[in-house]
Formats: structure tokens, sequence, C-alpha cells
């Protein structure tokens, strides 16, 4: 079983929309794999491996529903494959910098089976600690049948 991708990192997106993708996170993501929209207006970074077990949940929704033919064209309609370069960058799509306000800076985070890139921006403002309600959260787990 491989480790799960983890880890906050900070990096920038040059004036050609190229990013670094930070080593510890290359090892696991590989040289491609596929950048698509994500929710909380960031991006999601998923191993081929892991992309191709989220695109088969997908596919097995029924197209006759209206919420999951929006919710396929989300991830699926704005799916890029990306590849890593020599110096350890990837070309992010416009349409996907532009959903996600990327415009510098960005965050990196490892969440388990994918990576979120995100507007520094955006992370910071979402992710203050001093705003988020621990507690709160810990019941909502729980809830889900998961004791921590």
């Amino acid at each position: 079983m491989s480790k799960g991708l983890k880890g906050e990192y900070n990096h920038s997106v040059d004036a050609k929309g190229r990013m670094i993708i930070p080593s510890k996170l290359r090892e696991q993501l590989g040289m491609t794999f596929v950048v698509t929209k994500g929710m909380d207006h960031c991006l999601h970074a998923y191993p081929n491996n892991e992309w191709e077990i989220f695109e088969g949940k997908l596919r097995q929704l029924p197209t006759t529903n209206e919420k999951t033919r929006a919710f396929k064209r989300f991830f699926l309609g704005s799916a890029a494959d990306c590849e890593v370069d020599n110096q350890g960058r990837i070309l992010l799509p416009a349409s996907l910098r532009s959903f996600a306000g990327i415009t510098k800076d960005v965050t990196i985070v490892g969440v388990g089976d994918h990576a979120e890139i995100w507007s520094k921006e955006t992370w910071d403002s979402q992710n203050n600690v001093d705003d988020i309600d621990f507690n709160e959260i810990a019941k909502g787990i729980e809830e889900l049948g998961i004791i921590i």
C-alpha cells in the first residue's frame, strides 16, 4: 500500500503558468498525473491510479440524474493530463488557474489520495486556525463513524 499524499508546500506560478511540484509530492503523483477543478475553488491533482478509481466511481453514477451529469462535467470536463518537466514543473492550464484564482503564489496540500492546489490567498483565508471550530469538525467526523 502506498503512502498517502501529505504536507503543505508554498510555491509560485511563473508568467507562463508553470509551477514546481515539490519532490516529495512528485514521488507519489508521478511524472504524469491529472489536475482538475476541486471543491472550495481549489484544484485537485490525482496520481493516475487514484484518478482511475475516481473516474470509475463517476462512470457508475446514473446519467439520467441531472445533478450527476453536472458533477461529472465539473470534474471530468476540466481534467487535464499534466506532465512534469526536467525542472520539476507542470503547466497549469489557464482555465484551471482562473477557476482557482491562481495568479502567482500557491499552496499545495497533500490530502491522502490527491493533492490540492490553492491560491495562497484563498488557502490562508479559508484555513485560519483561529476561525476553525475543531470540536464541530470532530462531531461531524464521528457522525461518519470515524473516531479519532
